[in-house]
């Protein structure tokens, strides 16, 4: 008798898993297109509005705490997520959708314990919410199957520990289930993975519903390729709700015959592997129409930028805030107190923007770290404020190298900076570089306390004459070099206070550069024999090379060692000699001098043009007045012709004297290299010889600073 009702018992259950196979035929032969067609059929919104973001968060609430592996440990307790779900916003909106979630899980438990097709059912459920938006469709009939699924696995959970539970999950033969847990677990692993590939093909959906039309209208290619994958994507996830219903209510009241049968789980994992295609498509669609966005935006916020700084403003608010707290309301960072503020503390101030790469030399940062303390000093309120803003490459990934080197920067400025790069727009960043000129070479843009730009670039009047030029404007800079003469003392100025020392005693000086070590040692030996036989005071300082830094350090240690002559010991000193030097150019440019209207501008290039050669050269200075310059080979022979004109140092004196012994040295015939720094990107289509005043030839020279 026994026997007889369990062989009818299993009878039962084999009819039943064939009703479930029957609609296997059409998942494997239905024609996509009279799908499509049969969808579209079903599709007739009438305007109802669904909080379809906010339902979607408690599906996943749902999804994430019905977690089937605390069948293997029921005491368990899952990880307390955060209860987004539950504030008053979403309950109100739950009463209007509590009676259609109710009827679409019903409908689903009637139509999967009935035999009905997958399809067929499907097709069903998409007339019951025809009324409905596609993104609607899809999050409803997800919430009927959330109900379905955490009922179920409620009861699973709780059946060790609730009697109620153990009540009910006794009618539905669960603790069945729990006892064959472990033959059930392909199963389980194919419903989560098909429930996350429907969850992300539906915040997908969800996502570009929300898209702004303002910056993308539906008629737009990438928007309206994507809309048409919409009802596919809506078809095959609701499919995979009715799959996923059906493997849940075919565990009621089954016995080992339907839990020991793999085929389901390979069904599932069919539709995992089609609704996962679906997404793919629909996520490189809507990964397109955010560019389009973004660049919609960018476009947008480079022209308000632009429109920003052609107007007249009150104070300098607006500005700032368009250059530097679109992300965040205390982007700035003070590096003297460490601590965060708003832009608001630079109202109404003189601001200078310190535009910079991660790959600042240090030398420059040392120097302006110093001029920045020099301004402060016996003042009670520094002038004018600055604040970097590091520029950084997006093309790659931000990296720990990145974090570390903007960081190690940071950490060596008084000033106030963004306290991350992520914080500068790229709209800003292109404004700087195509408004501003900004490439490689750090720039310091001068803002007015109403926001207007003064000096795009105020970095050479900075390294020319440090606070000295504030407020930085271009009269200021033409209003000092008005008051400039070309000394000894301007070239020098407080790079080493010895040398205004040496002046102010009317002793002689010798400025001399060159990478040579030969050459260096040939002149000072001849300099110092003629000095002393013209018995004047001579004082030589070797300044170096603009270039070859490296080089540079081994002629300085062969200098001391050798006790040639006094020398730079710090780099730094000799960076900022140089960096001068090309800001006068820089600076003479702007304002159109050029060495047939600026003496000084004369003097200049000709410093340069012999940094630039492969020759020493040297600066012979008496005081403010009296001074001669000449390359190395030139100067060299000439002083060992000393006794041919040293009879004229005593009536003309020594300065005078070295001048007109140099002239007969001067050749028509002549090579000069003039090397000079590109000015953010511009390169100058003329530049005059200093020696012939005839135009130079141009070559381009690309060279690596890691010398």
């Amino acid at each position: 008798m026994a026997s007889s009702a369990l062989a009818s018992a299993a009878a039962a259950a084999q009819q039943k898993l064939q009703m479930i196979k029957g609609e296997r035929h059409l998942f494997s032969s239905s024609d996509d297109n009279i799908v499509m067609k049969q969808t579209l059929e079903t599709h007739s919104p009438d305007g109802r509005e669904v909080d379809v973001r906010s339902l979607l968060r408690l599906i996943e609430d749902i999804m994430q705490r019905a977690n089937p592996t605390v069948l293997v440990t029921p005491q368990t307790h899952m990880e307390v997520l955060e209860d987004r779900a539950h504030h008053a916003a979403v309950i109100g909106m739950l009463e209007a959708l509590a009676y259609p979630i109710h009827r679409i899980a019903a409908e689903i438990t009637y139509k999967c314990t009935s035999g009905g097709d997958a399809h067929a059912t499907t097709i069903a459920l998409l007339h019951s919410l025809s009324s409905y938006a596609w993104d609607a469709k899809v999050t409803l009939a997800l919430a009927a199957f959330a109900v379905l699924y955490g009922e179920f696995w409620l009861t699973a959970q709780l059946h060790t520990v609730n009697p109620l539970a153990k009540s009910v999950s006794l009618l539905k033969q669960l603790p069945d289930i729990i006892e064959h847990s472990h033959l059930l677990k392909p199963r389980f692993d194919a419903i989560n993975n098909l429930i996350k590939a429907m969850l992300d093909v539906t915040k997908c959906i969800v996502e570009l519903k929300e898209l702004p039309s303002e910056y993308i209208s539906l008629e737009s290619p990438d928007m309206s390729m994507a809309i048409a994958h919409i009802p596919t994507a809506v078809y095959w996830t609701i499919r995979s709700v009715v799959a996923c219903s059906s493997q849940i209510i075919m565990l009621i009241g089954l016995g080992h015959e339907y839990i020991s049968a793999t085929t389901e789980a390979w069904e599932l994992s069919s539709l995992t592997h089609k609704v996962n295609n679906i997404h793919g498509h629909l996520t490189k669609q809507l990964d397109r129409c955010h560019q389009h966005i973004d660049e919609r935006r960018h476009v947008e916020a480079y022209q308000t930028l632009v429109r920003l700084f052609e107007v007249i403003h009150i104070d300098n608010s607006k500005i700032l805030r368009a250059l530097m707290s679109s992300k965040d309301e205390h982007p700035l960072f003070d590096g003297t107190s460490k601590k965060r503020f708003g832009v608001d503390i630079l109202r109404r101030r003189i601001v200078m923007l310190f535009i910079s790469d991660l790959d600042i030399p240090q030398e420059e940062l040392l120097i302006l770290v110093q001029l920045y303390h020099d301004s402060h000093q016996g003042k009670l309120e520094r002038p004018y404020e600055i604040v970097w803003l590091p520029v950084t490459e997006r093309h790659g990934p931000w990296n720990r190298d990145h974090e570390e080197n903007f960081n190690r920067l940071a950490s060596m400025m008084p000033w106030y900076l963004l306290h991350h790069p992520s914080l500068l727009d790229r709209a800003v960043i292109q404004y700087i570089r195509e408004v501003w000129h900004f490439e490689k070479k750090p720039l310091l843009a001068v803002l007015d306390p109403q926001g207007k730009v003064t000096n795009r670039n105020a970095l050479h009047m900075m390294w020319i004459w440090g606070t000295l030029a504030f407020p930085f404007t271009t009269n200021r800079e033409a209003a000092l070099w008005n008051e400039e003469t070309w000394r000894l003392e301007f070239l020098v100025d407080e790079i080493d206070p010895m040398i205004l020392t040496w002046v102010r005693e009317g002793r002689y000086v010798c400025l001399y550069g060159g990478e040579d070590i030969d050459w260096i040692r040939r002149f000072t030996t001849v300099l110092r024999r003629v000095a002393h036989e013209a018995k004047i005071p001579l004082d030589m300082v070797y300044v170096g090379k603009s270039s070859s830094k490296e080089r540079v350090k081994k002629a300085v240690a062969a200098i001391a060692a050798e006790k040639l002559s006094s020398s730079w010991q710090d780099p730094v000193m000799v960076w900022f000699f140089w960096v001068r030097l090309e800001s006068m150019w820089h600076s003479k440019m702007q304002h159109g001098k050029s060495i047939d209207n600026d003496s000084i501008m004369q003097e200049v290039m000709t410093l340069l043009s012999f940094d630039g050669s492969d020759e020493g050269w040297a600066i012979i200075s008496r005081g403010s007045l009296e001074m001669v310059k000449s390359q190395g080979k030139k100067l060299v022979e000439c002083l060992n012709q000393f006794e041919q004109w040293k009879a004229t140092v005593e009536t003309e004196g020594f300065i005078p004297a070295l001048t007109n012994a140099l002239l007969p040295y001067h050749t028509h015939e002549h090579c000069t290299r003039l090397i000079l720094p590109g000015e953010n990107g511009r390169i100058q289509e003329h530049v005059i010889c200093a020696e012939c005043r005839r135009p130079m030839e141009k070559f381009i020279l690309y060279r690596c600073c890691n010398d």
